[in-house]
């Protein structure tokens, strides 16, 4: 939980002593330890065949054609410096030129639309995506959230609603036809008396993008932030939203490889030897679990014995449409996105997996 600094604007102060509690948590848990509504909009970036041999030279290419995809999944913490703890406003800027070290970024909490004129308009927040991207070198970026209307909420009972999904993906890779899609439902709004977690001033939820290689070949990539809060309810919303992403990507991805990465809130480690079952702890486990079961996914930690399971950052994937996919190395990049003085830049550890890709 973040808790309030004093108001760089004047103006801001009464506002922010009734409402900072809530807008803080806002998708937000620290990582210390049915039918889809959808937006589609495409990049403007062009691919040409140079464009997509030279990639896969640059990736380790080899004469099969397959490469190498070094992913990154970061929630960046980018709330108003007026609730948050994390200075954002200090640290992103310094996030930025460390992203260069990865061929594929996915990150959550990087805002990119606000309600006009609601609680975040005109704060300085509404500049932290143009300064993260700002020392980057992917040429590819996902286009910025195209608003309610165009995800169906404008009639959704998220009266509260204030900001975007926050969800940014940065590739060298050209990815094209963007979709955002808004959990179904969520819980917890500006009076945080429910005990929930403030989840609907956001439209959290997931997007997907695809991702061409340098065959031709095509990966799904999926970037999602999932409900927090540890109420009943952010539990039951937990199992509902991470259903719909399955019952998405069996619509939308069935037969395709797919890397899917993000802030999941889901706290695996709490789990009992029989995480599958309903009788005990591992709610958290059992729901990963069975998101993994239902999609064919499988958890990049796993894939390579990491000690870290119950880490909410994660990075899933599977082969398929005549692309192979296999993890080469899983790490959390705990060193290297620090300050001067060792701090971490966020209240999360970025997680980063180096895949290789084959043609099938």
């Amino acid at each position: 939980m973040f808790t309030s600094r004093p108001s760089r604007r004047v103006a801001w102060v009464g506002a922010l002593a009734a409402t900072c509690l809530a807008f803080a948590l806002v998708s937000c848990s620290s990582d210390s330890g049915g039918d889809a509504s959808s937006a589609t909009a495409s990049t403007d970036n062009t691919t040409t065949t140079a464009d997509l041999s030279g990639q896969a030279e640059a990736n380790g290419g080899g004469e099969d054609g397959g490469g190498t995809i070094k992913v990154l999944t970061y929630n960046v913490a980018g709330l108003p410096i007026e609730i948050s703890k994390e200075h954002p406003d200090v640290n992103i800027p310094l996030i930025s030129p460390k992203l260069k070290d990865y061929d594929v970024v996915l990150t959550q909490e990087s805002f990119d639309w606000w309600k006009p004129g609601g609680l975040a308009a005109g704060l300085d927040f509404t500049h932290y995506l143009e300064r993260l991207r700002a020392g980057t070198d992917q040429k590819y970026h996902t286009p910025v959230h195209p608003g309610p209307e165009a995800v169906d909420l404008a009639e959704d009972r998220r009266a509260d609603l204030q900001i975007g999904d926050g969800l940014n993906v940065l590739s060298r890779y050209p990815i094209s036809d963007t979709v955002r899609v808004p959990w179904t439902r969520c819980f917890g709004g500006l009076d945080t008396s429910d005990h929930g977690a403030a989840d609907c001033l956001a439209m959290k939820g997931f997007l997907v993008t695809e991702m061409k290689l340098a065959d031709g070949s095509t990966v799904d990539l999926y970037d999602l932030h999932g409900e927090a809060g540890g109420s009943t309810t952010d539990q039951e919303l937990q199992a509902a939203d991470f259903v719909q992403l399955a019952d998405y990507i069996d619509a939308h991805s069935k037969g395709h490889a797919v890397i899917l990465a993000g802030d999941t809130n889901l706290h695996t480690e709490e789990a009992g030897p029989d995480a599958h079952e309903d009788s005990g702890g591992g709610a958290d486990l059992v729901i990963w679990t069975r998101f993994l079961d239902a999609t064919g996914l499988t958890d990049s930690c796993d894939a390579t014995s990491c000690e870290d399971t119950g880490r909410i950052d994660k990075v899933a994937f599977r082969s398929g449409a005549g692309v192979d996919l296999a993890v080469l190395d899983y790490g959390v990049e705990g060193d290297t996105f620090v300050d001067a003085a060792g701090k971490d830049l966020s209240d999360h550890q970025p997680v980063a997996v180096t895949f290789r890709w084959t043609p099938a």
